[in-house]
């Protein structure tokens, strides 16, 4: 790893792995996050998402690997980590039985601040809440205690901050909302470390880390994975959604098959079938009124792919 480029960076990982028993949480992980970038990891629950955050901001030990936040050792410097970064954890961890209004305070006092020396850094978010801000936080609806867990992350003026799965179980509008805020803090100059299963908060990246069962798959801008998207990719739909994906799947042709909403997305082996081949098969297997159709993949389709071919590499 280029020396140059770790003194650059605000998060570096080299080599970074954890597990729990038999299970591998993180394996060799190594990536670089720039100062002021949105970094998105993302991936599915168990993907080992979590238990990088928590080395990062200093929870837990990794069993080996080193990593520095803002140049200084998670290790060794733990203590001066802990006063430079924000994290928001997964599971809504503030103190249910105080107020909006204590919870804020009681965050800015242990970090030696008030809620008026940053309030410029919460205010658009503060005011959200702040007709809520003597209601207790247990009492507060999914979007609002998001809001209340980001400005207590955000207090002490943090240079990097760290949100897992902030949007998970949040509504629509309150994702949307959440994505607009998280580009306000990002002209302000904080670095931006954000987890989510979500493939379309994935394009809301400058850079993003795909990652399954505790490795990186790809570590690129959204753009340009989609764009390195090597196969023809196909949807299919049909009367019998559920029948026409196991057929689909029994087709000696087919590639990679996978259900996406209300269509089936394809890929079909290379010189080895034709889109018309594979018509007449569905119509021998009693489909009637499918459509084939191509179609552009997304960061989902990438992410697939890409799992497809490291179990592939393994065969």
């Amino acid at each position: 790893m280029n020396k140059n480029n770790c003194q650059l960076s605000t998060v570096n990982c080299h080599l970074i792995s954890k597990s729990y028993g038999v299970v591998k949480a993180l394996e060799n992980i190594s990536f670089e996050v720039e100062k002021g970038e949105i970094f998105g990891i993302i991936g599915p629950d168990g993907a080992g998402k979590t238990t990088l955050f928590r080395i990062l901001t200093t929870l837990i030990l990794a069993d080996s690997g080193t990593a520095t936040v803002d140049g200084r050792d998670v290790v060794k410097e733990y203590n001066e980590i802990r006063k430079h970064v924000g994290y928001m954890p997964g599971r809504f961890s503030l103190y249910q039985d105080l107020t909006v209004e204590e919870n804020l305070d009681v965050f800015a006092k242990v970090f030696n601040t008030s809620i008026e020396e940053n309030y410029h850094l919460i205010k658009d978010i503060y005011v959200q809440i702040e007709p809520f801000k003597k209601r207790r936080a247990g009492k507060l609806s999914g979007g609002m205690k998001q809001k209340l867990a980001l400005c207590c992350a955000l207090i002490h003026k943090p240079s990097v901050l760290f949100l897992d799965e902030p949007t998970t179980g949040v509504d629509p509008v309150s994702r949307k909302e959440f994505w607009e805020m998280l580009k306000r803090l990002k002209n302000e100059g904080i670095t931006i470390l954000v987890s989510t299963p979500y493939m379309d908060e994935a394009a809301l990246c400058d850079r993003i880390a795909l990652i399954q069962n505790g490795q990186f798959l790809k570590i690129e801008t959204p753009e340009n994975i989609v764009n390195q998207f090597a196969q023809e990719l196909w949807t299919v739909k049909g009367v019998q959604m559920s029948k026409l994906l196991n057929d689909l799947r029994q087709y000696e042709h087919i590639r990679t098959c996978f259900a996406f909403g209300d269509t089936h997305h394809i890929t079909l082996e290379s010189n080895m079938s034709t889109v018309e081949n594979l018509q007449d098969y569905l119509q021998t297997k009693g489909h009637l009124q499918v459509e084939i159709k191509p179609t552009k993949a997304s960061i989902e389709d990438c992410f697939m792919e890409l799992t497809f071919e490291k179990s592939e590499s393994y065969d």
